[in-house]
């Protein structure tokens, strides 16, 4: 049998009260996914254990089954990964927004959504202001950038900026734990501070200023590790074969110390406009040689952070009738049996617009596999499933039995 993952990020919500107390899961039109929970099996997943954040970091990694309280080592590691940055001893990498400031508060984590072009040229300026053989800013996409500190300290406290939209940025800067860590915290409110003056003044900014955009005048470095020492889906499940298929970095990072290839498609972008077409058939394709597909999908998580009701639900349901529903129509045509599971890593509720760590709601279909009565899939429809709540490693154990 083959496997194929359809992960919606933060597709998982809360009640919206200006919605009839429903969620963008109950108020999307989703026959694809709600015909396939009823054919398979359903239930719930802790995927954030208890004391951590609840972190797209965090919840993919225990997807994908990983023990995260003791291999995690920081989202920048993951990233840099997926960049092909080699990380050396005593290398410090760090996830690096791209932010919008306005007046004292974080206005949004992405600067508007900056675009590849001009990010791009934002970070090669800053490594060219604030650069040195030990400060290395490597480029990603949009919004999301790597920052490496040659022999920094990741005891310190750091807080994502999604977390805290409309907040003071002075209240979350970068705050040492101990003195091991009290010279790189300093150096990062350093870069903060003087990133500020710098990016203000960039054409770049001056020009989506005077067209009424969101500015990318400072970085948010956050989220610190060193290179992570993580068994691959081989060695942990016996899986020979396996591909990872998003437009995130860090998703791809996982990928590529889990061991899985990865696949580029083109047009994908991590929002609402992404090729979802695209990655659908880049899923068919690569079943083809690989035992075992995790497709990601970043739009949901996207417009839960921007509270976008009406765009989260459309994403879910771009999920729906754009990527499950060839998937089931493809997957039956193939003579190998294949398991679909749909589910979010985490929930992004539109209300809060920050993640957390509720279980989120999960379906496996396996053709050999009778279903167990759930008739549609939402956050609570599935607490009949046969599945129950499962936590971590649980959900890729039961998945490939």
């Amino acid at each position: 049998m083959k496997y194929i993952i359809v992960l919606g990020d933060g597709m998982a919500d809360e009640p919206l009260k200006n919605y009839g107390g429903k969620t963008p899961l109950q108020l999307a039109n989703i026959p694809a996914i709600d015909h396939l929970a009823k054919l398979g099996r359903c239930g719930q997943l802790q995927t954030v254990p208890e004391g951590m954040h609840p972190g797209s970091e965090i919840a993919n990694m225990s997807v994908l089954g990983y023990d995260v309280a003791n291999v995690f080592e920081g989202r920048g590691t993951l990233e840099a990964a997926s960049m092909g940055v080699t990380l050396e001893d005593g290398d410090l990498a760090l996830r690096c927004n791209l932010i919008s400031v306005e007046g004292e508060n974080i206005k949004n984590h992405s600067a508007g959504h900056i675009s590849n072009e001009e990010s791009h040229e934002l970070i090669d300026f800053l490594n060219e202001k604030l650069g040195s053989e030990t400060i290395i800013f490597h480029k990603g996409v949009s919004y999301r950038h790597l920052l490496v500190i040659k022999g920094g300290k990741k005891q310190m406290a750091c807080t994502p900026p999604h977390d805290v939209p409309g907040k003071p940025f002075k209240g979350y800067l970068p705050k040492a734990k101990g003195k091991e860590g009290q010279a790189t915290a300093e150096l990062l409110n350093e870069l903060i501070m003087r990133s500020m003056e710098l990016l203000s003044e960039h054409p770049i900014n001056q020009k989506r200023k005077a067209a009424g955009k969101d500015m990318a005048n400072s970085i948010w470095p956050w989220s610190p590790g060193y290179k992570p020492q993580m068994p691959t889906l081989k060695e942990m499940f016996g899986v020979e074969k396996s591909a990872v298929i998003s437009a995130v970095d860090l998703i791809q990072g996982i990928g590529v110390y889990a061991g899985m290839d990865v696949i580029h498609v083109e047009g994908a972008t991590g929002l609402y406009d992404t090729n979802y077409e695209g990655k659908a058939q880049a899923t068919m394709d690569a079943l083809k040689d690989h035992d075992l597909i995790y497709l990601h999908i970043e739009a949901s998580d996207e417009a839960g952070h921007e509270g976008d009701v009406e765009l989260k639900t459309k994403t879910i349901e771009y999920l729906d009738y754009r990527v499950v529903k060839y998937l089931m129509e493809e997957t039956a045509k193939m003579d190998e049996p294949v398991a679909i599971a749909v589910l979010p890593d985490h929930p992004t509720p539109c209300a809060t617009t920050v993640h957390t760590s509720d279980p989120v709601p999960f379906i496996i279909y396996k053709p050999d596999v009778e279903g167990d009565g759930v008739e549609a899939y939402d956050e609570f429809t599935v607490q009949k499933g046969d599945y129950g709540l499962l936590h971590g490693a649980e959900f890729i154990k039961a998945l490939i039995s």
